[in-house]
């Protein structure tokens, strides 16, 4: 009996000795005892900030497009295609008109001349779409694109895809008859029909007549035109208040013109101006058949 219970006592003598190394152990030297928490993630929990491009995405992406071309191949058998006669080089239709997609270069070509129609103004448009992930430093909505985070960029693609590009698009389908000329909705397209327009350069309407004159003129209306958009563009952000929903940063236009830098504010200016030029040249010439605003021997706007 002794010697059992000589056992028994070692071994809790033993069992209490460990337990007071661990406490030793996980008490610091100053003898204070620290308790540390460590946060366990449940997996599964709460919302995933990120999710992987397979299943989710690639998912969505494989069902809308089955139904795309479900959409599709009903609406080719149903409708007809609406081709024309077969080509006869010796009859020219009126109006000849481009593809559809090409009709708004087309519709361009009655405002501007072809150089600048064709050339210059797609290629605006190709550099600023290039250029948006650059000059874009809109911190709000990194990742998704809703109105309240990025009102004036969308707006601003609005405008320029919609507005613009859109609407030549179906004035050129829709409004253009023979002879190129205007057609409102329910209009016979008559093809021998004949409007006399009297087209005017501006430099004429005040009364120059040599290109000399009228370039210079010309080239000061539009770089007036250009400053006062600077200049509107500039004093409009910076009067963006602290916490203005248009603005993307809390210290309102101040600080967004600090972190644009000259370099970006330049460019997007330029091209929102030019953009807002077009309006404005397509107003003058329904309203006053101005033809040019600059008229050279080499160049004309």
């Amino acid at each position: 009996m002794a010697s059992r219970e000589d056992n028994q006592g070692g071994v809790v003598m033993r069992a209490a000795g460990a337990a007071a190394g661990g406490a030793a152990a996980r008490t610091p030297a100053g003898g204070a005892s620290k308790r540390i928490e460590v946060p366990i993630k449940k997996a599964g929990g709460g919302v995933e900030e990120k999710l992987h491009t397979w299943p989710f995405l690639v998912r969505s992406e494989f069902l809308m497009s089955i139904l795309v071309i479900i959409v599709l191949t009903v609406w080719s058998l149903l409708l007809n295609a609406p081709l024309e006669q077969p080509s006869n080089p010796t009859r020219t239709p009126n109006p000849s008109k481009a593809p559809w997609y090409f009709l708004g270069l087309q519709e361009m070509l009655v405002f501007f001349d072809p150089w600048y129609a064709g050339v210059v103004l797609p290629s605006f448009i190709i550099v600023g779409l290039m250029l948006i992930p650059y000059l874009d430093i809109n911190p709000k909505g990194n990742g998704y694109y809703t109105f309240r985070e990025r009102m004036f960029e969308i707006l601003s693609f609005f405008i320029g895809f919609h507005i613009l590009w859109v609407s030549f698009i179906i004035i050129g389908t829709f409004f253009r008859g023979p002879g190129w000329n205007w057609f409102w909705p329910g209009q016979v397209w008559d093809p021998h029909l004949v409007e006399a327009l009297t087209n005017v350069d501006l430099p004429y309407m005040f009364g120059f007549r040599d290109y000399l004159a009228s370039a210079i003129f010309g080239l000061a209306l539009i770089g007036g035109y250009f400053v006062v958009g600077y200049a509107a563009l500039y004093f409009w952000i910076r009067s963006r208040p602290a916490g203005d929903p248009w603005s993307a940063f809390p210290g309102g236009g101040r600080e967004i013109l600090k972190k644009w830098g000259p370099v970006r504010f330049g460019i997007t200016g330029f091209l929102l101006i030019a953009m807002a030029g077009v309006f404005i040249k397509m107003a003058l010439r329904h309203a006053l058949n101005i033809k040019y605003i600059l008229v050279t021997p080499w160049i004309n706007i």
